[in-house]
C-alpha cells in the first residue's frame, strides 16, 4: 500500500544515483516540484525518461543530474529550444549527455509493454525515418502470421516513475483527471513510484473522466501544492505561459541558469 510521506522523504527514499527515472505528464500535471527536489538532493548519473522533455528536464540536465535522456521530442513548448539540453549534448556541460530518441508512438508502446510485463512492443512506425539507424533499441521484426515488417522496441521499466495528480485520499489512492498522457502506464511499468498531489482528502469525489491509481499499485504519495507549476492542474490552476517564455532567458546562458539554481532551488525559500 502507498505510504504518504513528505516530498523530500519520497525523493530520498525512491530516487537513487544511477537510477532510470521517468517523470511523465503531458502539458498537464508535469511534476516540477519533484524534479526540483531531485536537483536539491543532488542526484547524479540518472537516465531520464520522458515522452516530451520540456523545461523540467532542461532543469535536471543543467543541474548535472543526468547522464542519458530517453525521449521522443524535446523543446520549450511554444517558445523554442531547451538551452541546457543543447549545451549538454553539444558541449558536454555540465556533464556529457547521451541521447536515445524514439517516436511518440514508440515511447508510449514501450511504457505499455513495461506495464504489461512484456519484453518488447511491436508497432507500425519509424519507416521512412533515420531513427532505426541511430537508435539501437529499434529493431525490425517480421510478423509470423502475415510476413509484414514491423518495428519492435524494448519495454520501459524505470527504477522509479514520478507523476503529479490532483488529489489522493488518506489510504493513498490517487485521483487524476483532465489531459492524461502515459502516467498510468509509467507508474505500472516502474519498480517504484512517487505521486505528488495537490491535496489529501478524506474521500475521492467522482469526477468525469477520472483515472484512479489504487494505493496497492503505488509506493509513495506526497503532498505538493502547486507541484505542477508552471504546467497546469485542471481544477486547481492554469498554465503559466509567462514562465515558459521567461525560461528561455534563464536557460539560455550558464550564468543565468546557475543564478536560478541558487535563488529558486537551493535557498531555503526555494526548498519550501
Amino acid at each position: 500500500m502507498a505510504e504518504i510521506v513528505s516530498l523530500a522523504e519520497g525523493v530520498a527514499r525512491l530516487v537513487h544515483d544511477g537510477d532510470m527515472v521517468a517523470m511523465e505528464g503531458f502539458t498537464h500535471l508535469i511534476p516540477h516540484a519533484a524534479g526540483q527536489e531531485i536537483i536539491r538532493q543532488r542526484r547524479r548519473d540518472l537516465t531520464l525518461v520522458r515522452m516530451t522533455p520540456d523545461i523540467i528536464y532542461d532543469q535536471l540536465i543543467g543541474a548535472g543530474c543526468a547522464r542519458k535522456l530517453v525521449f521522443s521530442w524535446g523543446g520549450n513548448p511554444g517558445v523554442g529550444s531547451l538551452h541546457r539540453f543543447r549545451d549538454a549534448v553539444q558541449n558536454g556541460w555540465p556533464v556529457p549527455l547521451e541521447i536515445e530518441e524514439h517516436s511518440h508512438a514508440g515511447m508510449a508502446n514501450r511504457y505499455v509493454a513495461g506495464a504489461s510485463g512484456l519484453p518488447f512492443a511491436v508497432l507500425r512506425g519509424y519507416s521512412g525515418t533515420d531513427l532505426p539507424k541511430r537508435t539501437d533499441t529499434i529493431k525490425q521484426i517480421t510478423c509470423p502470421f502475415t510476413g509484414e515488417q514491423l518495428a519492435a522496441v524494448p519495454a520501459l521499466n524505470p527504477d522509479v516513475s514520478v507523476i503529479h495528480a490532483q488529489r489522493a485520499d488518506r489510504a493513498g489512492n490517487v485521483q487524476i483527471w483532465g489531459l492524461v498522457g502515459v502516467q498510468k502506464e509509467a507508474v505500472l511499468a516502474a519498480k517504484r513510484s512517487l505521486v505528488t498531489v495537490e491535496e489529501i482528502v478524506d474521500e475521492l469525489e467522482p469526477v468525469p473522466g477520472q483515472l484512479i491509481l489504487p494505493s496497492w499499485a503505488l509506493t509513495c504519495v506526497a503532498v505538493a501544492p502547486h507541484g505542477a507549476h508552471p504546467s497546469y492542474a485542471q481544477g486547481y490552476y492554469e498554465r503559466d505561459n509567462a514562465y515558459y517564455a521567461h525560461w528561455d532567458s534563464i536557460g539560455r546562458k550558464r550564468d543565468s541558469f546557475q543564478d536560478w539554481l541558487r535563488e529558486k532551488v537551493f535557498t531555503m525559500e526555494g526548498a519550501q
